[in-house]
């Protein structure tokens, strides 16, 4: 089979689907900046440089590249017209939609009736610090937009909250904080492929934030089953068969979802488990065609 992939162009992830992909699928790398969609003649065309993506078998998405809200509107349109067109893309636009929205996420989760911590989300300097008080003065802090703890900041200082949040809007930025929960260094990934659930636990020693990018050890756990459970319900409700769910246990044993990732990484737990993951998710794709 023949597939698609959006990727950036030095991205360790199309090298490893290649690898995965051998001599059973062809892994044909496209970038959402180069797509363009000719109409006028009857039929849907999705075009990224000189292929066009309605002629794979299937389109995974490997990366969500920032841009202006035209660029990020007119992309998540194509990949719309491209599974309307009868195309799979791998997460569904719908999917990565939801999942590239903290906000969109966390009422999404919550609404399932999944554990999320307390959480506010607001415009104005005034709400935010009304916010700030209600959370018990220690928030982390987190852009809307983004992933691999990039831009998250802890505030437990009515001044410089203060400053963070007048800075913010003054960008024109949406302020997202959740009520810090005291933890024990580490965070859980689950990596749900189809079926398939992957665990890793991520422990940093210095740190707060447990990231991997940013110095956290990846270590191999055996989840319990309600975890595991819980992790396959949030990537459910985005809608996302292949998604990164971030699990954190608080001091008080309580378990908590972070965040549901629409465009998971797996190098770190690849490695850690010693499973091929980029296999997997191919397996997965040729499934649903």
């Amino acid at each position: 089979m023949r597939f698609a992939a959006l990727v950036s162009s030095d991205s360790w992830y199309l090298r490893d689907l290649q690898r995965a992909a051998g001599s059973a699928h062809e892994v044909v790398p496209a970038t959402f900046e180069e797509l363009t969609s000719p109409l006028g003649d009857g039929r849907t065309r999705v075009c990224s440089g000189d292929h066009d993506l309605c002629d794979f078998d299937a389109v995974i998405v490997r990366t969500m590249p920032p841009g202006s809200l035209e660029q990020v509107v007119f992309r998540m349109d194509l990949l719309g017209r491209l599974e309307a067109a009868g195309t799979p893309v791998v997460n569904p636009p719908r999917a990565i939609e939801a999942a590239v929205d903290k906000y969109l996420t966390t009422a999404k989760l919550q609404q399932a009736g999944l554990p999320v911590p307390k959480t506010v989300v607001c415009q104005t300097v005034d709400d935010a610090m009304t916010a700030f008080e209600q959370l018990g003065q220690d928030v982390v802090l987190k852009p809307i937009f983004g992933g691999e703890g990039r831009g998250i900041t802890r505030l437990s200082d009515e001044a410089l909250a203060l400053r963070a949040f007048s800075m913010l809007t003054q960008l024109g930025s949406v302020i997202y904080m959740q009520q810090f929960i005291e933890h024990e260094g580490f965070d859980d990934r689950v990596l749900i492929v189809g079926q398939h659930a992957l665990a890793i636990r991520r422990r940093s020693a210095g740190d707060w934030r447990t990231n991997v990018s940013r110095g956290a050890r990846a270590e191999a756990v055996d989840l319990d089953s309600e975890s595991i459970e819980m992790a396959k319900q949030a990537a459910a409700v985005i809608g996302a068969p292949v998604a990164g769910v971030d699990l954190l246990t608080g001091r008080d044993g309580r378990r908590y979802l972070l965040e549901v990732n629409g465009v998971p990484g797996w190098k770190a737990l690849a490695g850690t488990l010693k499973v091929d993951v980029a296999k997997l998710v191919l397996d997965y794709v040729a499934s649903i065609i």
